[in-house]
């Protein structure tokens, strides 16, 4: 694991090329504590950065930039090649050589046996790389299938500038720092700002699976005819996919498995490789546990694979509904892992929150990102790298939208317009915290399954969905947070992405399954995998995602959804597989997420903080937002009216970003 940055300039003497690249590669520092490197062709112009986190192969000889065996390929590369022994062998079948143990030096081997695209192909794990290619003269960005890391890219005044995080552009020469408003509509609306947009206007996120192949005129100037987004028709230069999520979906659902054992005995032998795989290191290994059913199970299926007690970890809080480490606890003792757990604390949280704009190089606000962070600080004071349960949930129908989804869908559908409003109105009789008190009272007397977290903000989102006559809308309020972000964002114009932008439509049959594909293309890849990379990052440690394996992927959507929702039960084949490892009583429970009680915090003791930040003189001084509807619901949520926690965390880490980030 490490970060990767470069910049290709014919405008820079050799001198302050070298000096741009070292900047630029110092930015992302701790992604890589173990080793840096350099390498650079000052004929063309071109300086590679490259910072180590060591995982396989300590030795020099997994030193980067590497070159190939001909110098025709040199590289940069972040990530970890999972199948990489495989390739080698296959590589050594056909005459090639290695010095070391490195997967680095044998994705050069490849790209000089097989040419780019059709190796990475042939790759399975997390990866972003820069190549240049010495013969042809171009340069190849590549990221993995499901965008588990992240590239970003762009024209700048003084050239071409490639990076891990997006905080190297500032440290490129005459960078403007000219803010995308479009990019920070898309924010405001969704805690997260989507692929192929940046925060930055004209530098780019290179989307998930997907190659962007340039010469040196195309470097040296943007092309007119360049478009990021790969969906963008008629475009004649923009990134290429080597591998389709949505074709891997449709035909999942044109070749359906049988429900049945031997499917769910098939689901379980890959989940075993998935882990097997991502245990492979050369450094200590432990994993993220929750408690929940996907971490639970990436924890289970490690430690029946290996002789001594896997290391776990797992973060508690003091407030009970937000609190999973008695769970995690349990299953721990339940497997024999050698758990360590901390809780946080109000003070922990004041403690990160000035690091926040740093450790996130770009505006991102979903709450989970402290307790992310402080989990991987923990882990990596014992360990280099982790496993996690990450993306179970699209893949296998997890997240609680998708239940109600179907349930909302059906009353849209059989329920008159005048109704549904009716009942939308009497929903919002009780503000969010009556209807908390109200689930509150009867939690005692209702099944665990049937208690969810959070049940005002729920309620809240319903009345707003049972207004609507398209399901398309259902999501998109499912997944909102300013329902109308350009009111709030000064100069902004909000992009169609996601469920918003017709182009991402699919085939599939069922809308759970549109849902599931949607999120797995837009929130996992630009809000988890985002919150998992830098917070680890940050933190110098390696996250690795056993089920998020292509193979799993493809696999998932073979299965129907009987296999994944059955009754209220979500993610039924993973519970299926975990409960011959676990006993049922300690995974039945609501599910919770990786939340915070930033709703109790913001009125406690972030409050001075947040009252400074949201101040009308702060938000008018930085210039971005609108402060009158900020201000407003600033004072609702004080006063207990509503709990407008995740709008005003999303215009707080706006704020601080800026705040630091801004020249």
């Amino acid at each position: 694991m490490c970060g990767i940055a470069g910049i290709i300039s014919h405008l820079l003497q050799q001198d302050a090329l070298r000096s741009a690249t070292e900047a630029i590669t110092n930015c992302i520092a701790l992604r890589g504590p173990d080793d840096h490197g350099f390498w650079f062709d000052f004929e063309h112009g071109i300086g590679f950065g490259h910072r180590r986190l060591a995982i396989l192969d300590l030795s020099p000889e997994g030193h980067q930039p590497m070159h190939s065996p001909t110098k025709r390929f040199s590289m940069v590369f972040n990530g970890e090649i999972y199948n990489f022994q495989d390739l080698k062998r296959d590589l050594q079948a056909k005459g090639f050589s290695f010095r070391g143990g490195s997967d680095t030096e044998v994705m050069l081997a490849a790209f000089e046996a097989w040419g780019v695209e059709e190796s990475v192909k042939r790759f399975n794990g997390m990866f972003v790389f820069a190549l240049w290619d010495a013969q042809d003269k171009k340069l190849f960005l590549g990221r993995d299938r499901l965008g588990v890391k992240p590239l970003y890219y762009g024209w700048t005044p003084s050239g071409f500038v490639f990076s891990s995080q997006a905080n190297s552009f500032e440290a490129s020469p005459n960078f403007a720092h000219s803010i995308d408003r479009d990019a920070v509509c898309l924010f405001m609306r969704r805690n997260y700002i989507p692929a192929p947009y940046s925060i930055y206007q004209g530098v780019y996120k290179l989307p998930q699976a997907s190659i962007l192949a340039l010469n040196l005129e195309q470097l040296r100037k943007k092309p007119a005819e360049f478009s990021p987004d790969y969906l963008e028709e008629g475009a004649r230069l923009q990134p290429q996919l080597f591998w389709s999520a949505r074709d891997a979906a449709e035909r999942g659902q044109q070749n359906l498995k049988q429900d049945s054992p031997s499917t769910l005995a098939e689901l379980e032998a890959l989940l075993f490789d998935c882990v097997k795989l991502r245990m492979i290191a050369d450094v200590p290994l432990g994993a993220f546990l929750s408690g929940g059913i996907d971490s639970s199970l990436v924890v289970a299926l490690m430690q029946a694979q290996s002789n001594v007690p896997v290391k776990t970890y797992s973060i508690g809080f003091r407030e009970g509904q937000y609190n999973e480490a008695d769970h995690a606890k349990a299953v721990a003792a339940h497997l024999k892992t050698d758990h360590t757990e901390l809780y946080v604390t109000p003070q922990d949280a004041l403690n990160v929150i000035p690091r926040l704009p740093s450790i996130f190089d770009e505006p991102f606000s979903d709450s989970s990102q402290i307790p992310t962070y402080l989990l991987s600080k923990l882990t990596r004071q014992h360990v280099t790298v982790s496993l996690s349960g990450d993306g179970g949930d699209e893949l296998f129908s997890g997240y609680i939208r998708y239940l109600w989804a179907r349930k909302i869908r059906r009353t849209l559908t059989a329920t008159p317009s005048l109704l549904r409003r009716g009942a939308a109105a009497g929903i919002r009789t009780l503000s969010r915290e009556q209807w908390d008190a109200v689930f509150g009272a009867f939690a005692p007397l209702l099944p665990r399954k049937l208690r969810v977290a959070l049940p005002g903000d729920k309620m809240h989102k319903l009345a707003r969905v049972l207004t609507y006559s398209r399901s398309q809308d259902v999501y998109s309020q499912m997944i909102s947070h300013w329902d109308d972000p350009e009111q709030i964002v000064i100069g902004g114009h909000e992009p169609l992405v996601g469920s918003f932008d017709p182009r991402m439509s699919s085939t599939l049959p069922d809308y759970i399954s549109r849902m599931m594909y949607l999120d797995a293309m837009t929130y996992l890849p630009d809000d988890v995998m985002v919150k998992v990379d830098r917070a680890s990052m940050a933190s110098s440690l390696e996250a690795r995602e056993p089920l998020l394996d292509y193979r799993l992927f493809e696999f998932a959507w073979q299965l129907p959804l009987s296999m994944k929702m059955r009754g209220r039960e979500s993610k039924w084949a993973l519970r299926q597989i975990l409960y011959k490892h676990v006993p049922r009583e300690l995974i039945e429970r609501p599910k919770m997420g990786f939340g915070v009680p930033i709703d109790s915090w913001l009125r406690g003791p972030l409050r001075e903080w947040a009252e400074d930040m949201l101040s009308e003189a702060s938000i008018q001084r930085i210039g971005v937002l609108r402060p009158e509807p900020i201000l407003q619901k600033w004072q609702e949520h004080l006063k207990g009216k509503h709990n407008w926690q995740y709008h005003l965390w999303d215009a707080l880490m706006l704020q601080s970003w800026l705040q630091e980030h801004r020249r």
